[in-house]
């Protein structure tokens, strides 16, 4: 777990980044609906769970692009993490209540899905907010909403604006035209995520979703 410093100065987006950081602090939000047909079928034939596949898709992509990993150290100064872990919640139906875990990220699905359904398994029925300790700082967060569908979603962070890993929402999976699409909402910086880049993550999340016979096995 390294988190490399950026040179602002001989950065490309040095102002870009003070623009939206210090002049006009700004996050914005987008919610696109995934075509997960085949991969919904795949996933039930190989008796798994859906969410831990979800969440290996958007861990995986995440690490595929640093804008994605970019955060601040303990002072305040800019970076990104080298690998980033997914921190995501989970739901206690008996108390009706949420908890925020975390898995360590592996790049094999395989591994990574054993952890994180062990994890699921463990901390499911707990009631604290966030259960398993020693959450590491590379972190970035998902949430599911598995009892409504959306057309937008949009998180209100009351701090100082100055948050920078990625939050991701899943909605209900809707049926249309006999295929099966997830809303999927994220939610970035924009001092270190541009339009251009939320699109390539859409995109590429939706080759992975498409791709499924590449990684599902292995």
């Amino acid at each position: 777990m390294d988190f490399i410093l950026v040179d602002i100065e001989n950065w490309e987006r040095k102002e870009h980044y003070d623009h939206y950081m210090h002049q006009v602090r700004c996050t914005y939000s987008m919610t696109v609906n995934v075509d997960i047909t085949g991969l919904r079928c795949a996933i039930k034939k190989a008796n798994k769970k859906i969410y831990p596949v979800l969440i290996y898709m958007l861990a995986s992509v995440v690490n595929q692009y640093r804008e994605f990993r970019m955060d601040t150290d303990t002072e305040g100064n800019l970076g990104y993490w080298d690998e980033v872990n997914p921190s995501y919640t989970v739901f206690n139906k008996s108390k009706e209540i949420f908890s925020n875990i975390w898995t360590m990220y592996n790049e094999s699905f395989t591994l990574f899905y054993e952890n994180c359904e062990s994890d699921i398994a463990e901390f499911s029925n707990t009631a604290g907010i966030m259960p398993k300790v020693n959450e590491p700082p590379n972190t970035f967060n998902i949430s599911c909403l598995p009892w409504t569908n959306f057309t937008a979603f949009n998180l209100n962070i009351f701090a100082d604006g100055s948050y920078l890993p990625p939050i991701f929402t899943i909605g209900r999976f809707m049926e249309e035209n006999n295929k099966t699409v997830m809303p999927l909402a994220l939610q970035v910086h924009h001092s270190v995520c541009d339009g251009f880049h939320a699109g390539r993550f859409i995109s590429t999340f939706t080759e992975r979703a498409d791709s499924y016979e590449k990684w599902l096995y292995n």
